[in-house]
């Protein structure tokens, strides 16, 4: 097992491109055997413009690789990092250091995307998506996923997150991205099953409400603890959820150039 982790540390670009292309086409596919709710959309046409937004997502996503590769070479030879002072299980450590990925650079960071006005703002731009399906998951505006980057090499700066680990939580994070967002409906009893422990379509379309409090529950990406333990929690019927946002016209959804400028329109009202 331990050799099977430490080969993500040699994934090369383009397998890792295949990896997230992989997982986007399955679910995309999927959602037309096994609908959660036939939406009326023209699929193809959604898709092409959340691809613009995956294509932004994946430059910021090599500017950040060519920025840090350095520093977890840094880190690992210096011993940076709180796990280097103690000496647990390699499995052990995995697992905490995904769990460690998961709620801050995904979890907490997802939760201040909604709470700091200026991070909701930018945040406003996956939310606006009239017609959640799988490509939803790729639909970030620049500003937005930059900030997950951040927080994600902040964490492993903070703990000395092997460069193996940290491979294996992006592996996953695509996985349950595009898994959540998919426009598929599971088994209930598998749904709520799977629920104790992960993220779940039926629980991830909640967050995707178009109104408050709605919106704002269920930031979790792979686990579903973090928002069991603090009360940010929603489980109920996924068909009763209309998406979008309740301060944006539906009809902008899917004009590129205004969701780009959302962010930065000042006509547009929050919240916060």
């Amino acid at each position: 097992m331990e050799a099977f982790i430490d080969s993500f540390a040699t994934l090369t670009s383009l397998q890792k491109l295949g990896w997230v292309f992989a997982c986007l086409t399955v679910f995309w596919l999927l959602e037309g055997a096994v609908p959660l709710v036939r939406l009326k959309y023209k699929k193809l046409r959604h898709t092409g413009l959340n691809m613009i937004f995956l294509a932004s997502d994946l430059l910021i996503n090599v500017l950040f690789t060519l920025l840090t590769a350095g520093i977890f070479v840094w880190a690992t030879e210096n011993n940076i990092g709180l796990l280097h002072l103690v000496e647990w299980p390699y499995m052990l450590e995995l697992i905490i250091s995904v769990m460690l990925l998961d709620f801050i650079a995904q979890w907490f960071a997802h939760y201040l995307l909604h709470r700091v006005k200026w991070m909701w703002k930018l945040h406003l731009v996956h939310h606006s998506d009239t017609n959640v399906d799988a490509t939803t998951g790729t639909r970030h505006h620049p500003g937005d996923y930059a900030i997950r980057e951040v927080f994600s090499l902040v964490t492993v700066l903070i703990f000395g997150i092997p460069l193996a680990y940290y491979i294996f939580y992006r592996i996953a994070t695509v996985f349950f991205t595009y898994f959540t967002h998919a426009n598929i409906v599971l088994p209930g009893w598998l749904d709520r099953a799977l629920s104790i422990i992960f993220i779940t379509p039926n629980m991830h379309k909640f967050h995707h409400h178009f109104e408050r409090p709605w919106t704002d529950s269920n930031f979790g990406n792979i686990f579903s603890f973090w928002d069991r333990i603090f009360g940010t929690m929603v489980y109920d019927d996924p068909r009763k959820v209309r998406y979008g946002l309740d301060v944006l016209d539906d009809a902008t959804a899917d004009d590129l150039m205004y969701q780009l400028k959302v962010p930065f329109d000042k006509s547009v009202k929050t919240d916060y």
